[in-house]
């Protein structure tokens, strides 16, 4: 019974964890930075929705270096205490990362690409 009731008090606070995504949030900034070189930094790029049944939709713009980018796709989510995972498409978007914020109203990611590149990603309710 004790199992049980440890279990249920989990499930809860992940649950609480995700619930707090749902809904639209404004991608206020994107950085990017690899060791030695500039970094890119990148602000409202648009917007990501995340939808109580793990779904979502990115609807993202923006130019680096004279090249003109747009991500508008559907994604799934799924979230733990210490990260949050986004599949979909190809994407700069779409792996798994580390909260280094979480509230309900702002958004600290940051992961990296396996290039020593490190992405950081602030969202903001609307």
């Amino acid at each position: 019974m004790k199992y049980a009731s440890l279990a249920l008090v989990i499930a809860i606070f992940l649950t609480s964890c995700a619930h707090r995504l749902v809904g639209t949030w404004t991608v206020q900034k994107y950085e990017r930075v690899t060791p030695g070189e500039q970094g890119t930094t990148l602000s409202n790029i648009g917007t990501m929705t995340f939808k109580k049944n793990n779904t979502g939709e990115k609807k993202l713009d923006y130019t680096v270096l004279g090249i003109e980018q747009s991500d508008a796709a559907p994604f799934t989510w799924s979230s733990t205490e210490n990260y949050i995972t986004i599949e979909g498409d190809d994407s700069e978007i779409n792996k798994t990362w580390i909260y280094l914020e979480n509230s309900s109203k702002f958004q600290k990611w940051k992961s990296t690409d396996g290039e020593n590149n490190v992405q950081t990603l602030e969202l903001v309710k609307e």
